[in-house]
């Protein structure tokens, strides 16, 4: 989030024709829930676009990079690294650790969320292995918990610069305006 040391989400593998859903989830999610950018596998253009068009739609910042090896990137990056598994530690018993990590250190963190098997020497390139529940369970959920949890829910009252268009919040129904209209009203009114 802005102000504070930047937040990356690195998704280390895509299927074609299996996972473009949940790599679209996986970066949409990052996006909304306070991350700064999202780092794909170079076979996932397709995400990067649907991730793109929301950002320039919604607001941003939020960026969209693919990168040839995503494992290179957690083994190359300069700062803190967790990952996303049902085999590490309980999110609760982590979080704290993981916000005092990022509290004066001004260093980045990366969260891995896999896709297909994780091979091992990602678990021992992270700072933390992190379980939001050690049942199966969507990585795009297990994301969504994480990131809540590490800004402890700052997130959901994000402004968002740039936006085309902006939902308005109701009880029922859809409603969609644009962004420079406070009362959701067309401007003719």
């Amino acid at each position: 989030m802005q102000g504070e040391p930047e937040v990356a989400v690195v998704r280390l593998a895509h299927r074609p024709g299996r996972d473009d859903r949940m790599t679209t989830h996986v970066g949409l999610t990052a996006r909304a829930l306070g991350a700064d950018r999202v780092i794909y596998p170079d076979n996932a253009d397709q995400s990067r676009q649907t991730v793109a068009d929301i950002t320039g739609r919604f607001g941003g910042p939020f960026d969209v990079d693919l990168v040839e090896s995503t494992k290179a990137v957690v083994r190359n990056w300069d700062g803190s690294v967790a990952h996303l598994t049902m085999y590490g530690e309980r999110v609760q018993d982590v979080e704290a650790e993981i916000r005092a990590a990022r509290d004066g250190a001004d260093e980045p963190l990366l969260v891995v969320v896999g896709s297909e098997k994780v091979p091992f020497d990602i678990y021992e390139e992270a700072d933390w292995n992190v379980a939001v529940t050690n049942q199966p369970h969507s990585e795009v959920a297990g994301l969504a918990v994480f990131l809540d949890r590490l800004f402890e829910g700052r997130e959901l009252d994000r402004e968002w610069p740039g936006a085309e268009s902006r939902v308005v919040p109701q009880s029922t129904g859809k409603k969609v305006v644009p962004a420079d209209r406070e009362d959701g009203k067309p401007p003719d009114e």
